[in-house]
């Protein structure tokens, strides 16, 4: 901000200062400048800064500065929990009485009561349309629940105890016109069915390992097995629930860190710096029935709904259930791959592109290692700035601040605006990339017969070397006891015979998927 300014901070940002609460930060923050001109700045965070000039606005007590909040920023739910059994019922009583019927004065007055489970000598309201309490032009609504006393439909995608938030950016509705799972089909019907059939299970592989190499793992075959498995039957059942989601950890990590259940100790997410440094990255709620155990069995009941609400685009439904799950971390291993198995799993239970179809989204997500880091950390970045914690030299965490607030209302608009993103380039790109790869293998196939009738491990061994080459083997390759019996020409015609083959769709044979 220009120094030769007064900024004085309104809304949400004044009662953060005023109540000297630690709360996650909303997704705008207000002030009036002096002097100043009213303007927006979008900040690279996916925030904003609305600014006011200092002529527009009188905002002198709590009330004002709720109202305010409440018309013009939207819901900040956690700290709202905060602040309003702080506030007097007289004085919410005395502002409702003022506008009776306003939708500011009903969304507060339905707020105070359930957060302060006290009832305000107000008459229930017999009059009026019912409002939403999530603004629709600010957010995604989910189907209402309406309480009559207030007139309010509760549209939240949860509800006021438990709610991730959802807003309506700018690039989410871009993405929501983007027509995704149509450009899937088109794309699959390019190719016959037996192609499509092979490259499905490739793609299941392929997602397998790059999943877990996200995790700088590399599983063995059982393993892997069992993941690619999981990936099939993705959309056949709920996992939704502990028993289930613990049978999935079983399945993916060592037996000897399955899980029966969710953690009794705390972890966190992080990397060593060295002997005895530690940088955190994720600070998880505390495990217990009152955090993570209330935190799981909320987000279950909001990833049913999520996996049937049309309301919700898919893919923004997938990205709300699958990162809140990997922010929870209910198990001490398996968590990231879970998040992004739950991926796949709301997906197929939305029926986003053709049934049995894999998205090798951990792929781009592995290849975009920034942005996919840069997602995560929307909310773990923040999150560790009100995060108090010990940690012994033995990586032993003790979160000594409640925790279970900071996690009620995740807002999880830039998770779903980078998933789309990972989705977008995982169709429109990696997918016809796998399938043009495949198309191009049977003809370099067949063109290698027509030099020489190698042994099927010999020539796909050939091909694989040739390909990660730029079509071509090296002097140190040639001379593998596999190719020993081929002549020079024989080595020439059939390099060649790849070139040509991947020319077409595969300018660089190099680019092997």
């Amino acid at each position: 901000m220009a120094s030769d300014k007064t900024y004085h901070p309104i809304g949400y940002t004044w009662l953060v200062d005023q109540f000297k609460v630690k709360v996650m930060p909303h997704h705008v923050e207000s002030y009036m400048a002096e002097p100043g001109q009213r303007k927006t700045i979008e900040q690279a965070d996916g925030r904003t800064q609305e600014i006011y000039p200092w002529s527009a606005l009188q905002l002198d007590t709590v009330a004002d500065h709720l109202a305010f909040a409440l018309k013009r920023e939207g819901l900040h739910l956690e700290l709202l929990r905060a602040i309003l059994p702080r506030i007097p019922a007289d004085e919410v009583v005395h502002y409702i009485r003022a506008t009776p019927t306003g939708a500011t004065a009903r969304r507060l007055w339905f707020l105070w009561e359930k957060f302060t489970d006290q009832k305000l000598p107000l008459s229930d309201l017999t009059m009026g349309n019912y409002v939403p309490l999530a603004d629709p032009k600010i957010y995604y609504p989910a189907p209402s629940a309406r309480y009559p006393r207030y007139r309010i439909n509760d549209n939240l995608i949860g509800d006021y105890d438990f709610s991730p938030m959802l807003r309506r950016s700018k690039r989410l509705v871009e993405w929501g016109t983007a027509g995704l799972a149509q450009k899937c089909r088109e794309t699959l019907a390019q190719y016959p069915p037996e192609l499509y059939e092979r490259a499905l299970s490739w793609l299941y592989s392929k997602e397998t390992k790059s999943s877990y190499a996200i995790e700088h793992e590399v599983p063995d075959e059982t393993r892997t097995g069992r993941f690619v498995a999981l990936l099939r039957a993705a959309g056949d059942k709920d996992y939704f629930g502990e028993e289930a989601l613990c049978d999935l950890q079983q399945a993916i990590v060592d037996p000897r860190y399955a899980s029966k259940t969710y953690r009794a100790v705390q972890n966190f997410v992080g990397r060593t710096l060295g002997p005895g440094v530690e940088e955190v990255h994720l600070v998880p709620p505390k495990a217990g029935e009152v955090d993570l155990g209330f935190l799981m069995e909320e987000w279950a009941a909001v990833s049913k709904r999520l996996a049937t609400n049309s309301l919700i685009p898919p893919v923004a439904a997938a990205a709300i259930v699958a990162y809140q799950f990997v922010f929870f971390h209910p198990f001490i291993d398996g968590n990231g791959r879970i998040h992004r198995f739950l991926i796949h799993h709301v997906l197929a239970r939305r029926k986003f592109g053709p049934p049995g179809v894999i998205f090798p989204v951990s792929a781009v997500m592995l290849n975009r290692q920034k942005d996919y880091d840069a997602s995560l950390e929307a909310f773990s970045k923040p999150l560790k700035k009100v995060s108090e914690y010990t940690l012994t030299e033995m990586h032993e965490m003790t979160v000594t601040n409640e925790t279970v607030n900071h996690f009620r209302y995740i807002d999880c608009t830039v998770m779903a605006e980078a998933l789309y993103s990972f989705v977008a380039e995982t169709i429109e790109k990696e997918l016809p990339r796998e399938l043009a790869f495949l198309r191009c293998y049977d003809v370099a196939r067949a063109a290698m017969r027509d030099v020489v009738d190698l042994p099927e491990p010999h020539a796909n061994l050939f091909l694989k070397l040739a390909l990660q080459n730029h079509g071509r083997l090296s002097k140190k390759k040639r001379s593998l006891p596999h190719f020993e019996l081929l002549t020079p020409e024989e080595i020439d015609g059939l390099e060649e015979a790849i070139r040509t083959a991947y020319a077409e769709h595969m300018p660089d044979p190099g680019a092997d998927p």
